[in-house]
């Protein structure tokens, strides 16, 4: 495991003389050797081209829970269009670094966004499409976010904002509206880590998932589940994972792909650490299904088929004398074809990934 550097003190002893000697115009609220706050964008991809929003702002408030507009407090965003799906395979927009903050209790957190939002999906010739993201005016104001994080002088505290694209974009009905409603999850680094990895083969695209437990209880409505794609190089990196262990999934983009999913089994987080996954997740190919028909058995017989792979795998006719064979690796087998009083037949078949290979056979009686 990698350390990710959670705290760093801010202000040596020997400067704090010299804050004392600064002029009483400085404010009292916010000074060098207050705490500060870094925020990183990240984003749980969902099934279009690209998604634009229109960043105005990241405020938060201080030791006020309350619903009202008092007392919120900007962090200078730099405002701008960003295409969130940029920001996944590892990538982040940062979009708040060290700025300096007073001590108390973080209590609310929220993304402020412009009416710049666009979407881009394709159309039914395969083709890029734009439309207007619309934004329900309730949510104009920005997504508020609860945190209720205690906050210390001396001390660096890096959150990240996950934008989870998928849940954030209703489409209306039949109606060409597509409505933007943020759904947004926030995690301090020190109360969560990283799980970073590769997968294999690098060239297909995926998506890497955890399923997090959030309350630790048998009830699943507070569950969530943590994305990422991977990159051109096969990389991804899960952001804001709580401590636990878990077991990384990983599946293809593309549906029609000939590969099925891959898993990284009992991988260990610890707050504020990044887990590396030492070797790449591989793929596994689709498995396929052998199939078919044995004629010329009496009424009542049944016919054994059996393949040659490491269980020896082998099923009966039922009584309309089919039989169905599933989950078969590709590749060469041996198909042995059986049945009590009749000659047994062995036929050489290939079995591709994801395929259904049928094998027909007709059975003679032993002379």
């Amino acid at each position: 495991m990698i350390s990710i550097k959670r705290f760093a003190l801010i202000l040596p002893l020997l400067f704090l003389s010299f804050l004392v000697a600064c002029n009483d115009s400085e404010s009292d609220s916010i000074k060098k050797g207050d705490p500060t706050i870094s925020i990183r964008l990240v984003d749980a991809p969902g099934d279009y081209e690209a998604v634009n929003v229109e960043i105005v702002d990241v405020m938060i408030k201080m030791d006020n829970n309350a619903e009202d507009e008092e007392g919120w407090m900007s962090l200078e965003v730099d405002s701008g269009i960003v295409n969130l799906l940029d920001f996944t395979g590892g990538m982040s927009k940062v979009l708040v670094e060290r700025f300096p903050i007073p001590e108390g209790t973080l209590s609310q957190m929220r993304l402020v966004l412009g009416d710049g939002n666009t979407i881009v999906i394709k159309n039914d010739n395969d083709q890029d499409e734009t439309y207007d993201l619309k934004t329900p005016s309730a949510q104009q104001s920005g997504l508020k976010l609860k945190i209720n994080e205690d906050i210390e002088a001396g001390y660096a505290y890096d959150f990240i904002l996950d934008f989870d694209v998928a849940k954030s974009i209703v489409h209306a009905g039949n109606s060409d509206n597509i409505i933007l409603k943020p759904v947004l999850y926030a995690s301090l680094e020190t109360n969560s880590g990283i799980i970073e990895g590769t997968v294999s083969p690098s060239t297909m695209p995926a998506m890497a998932h955890v399923l997090v437990d959030d309350m630790g209880t048998e009830d699943t409505e507070d569950d969530f589940v943590i994305t990422a794609l991977t990159d051109e190089n096969g990389s991804f990196a899960l952001w804001g994972v709580p401590a636990g262990t878990y077991d990384v999934i990983v599946t293809p983009i593309d549906d029609a792909s000939e590969y099925d999913y891959g898993i990284a089994e009992g991988v260990v987080v610890v707050n504020g650490e990044k887990t590396v996954i030492a070797s790449p997740i591989e793929l596994m190919l689709k498995k396929g299904t052998i199939s078919g028909t044995i004629s010329g058995l009496a009424e009542g017989v049944v016919a054994t088929v059996a393949i040659n792979d490491e269980a020896l795998t082998a099923v009966e006719t039922d009584n309309e004398n089919q039989y169905i064979i599933e989950g078969v690796a590709s590749g060469a087998y041996t198909l042995t074809i059986s049945a009590t009083g009749y000659v047994t037949q062995n036929i050489e078949i290939t079995v591709e990934s994801g395929e259904n290979e049928i094998v027909n056979a007709t059975m003679s009686l032993v002379p």
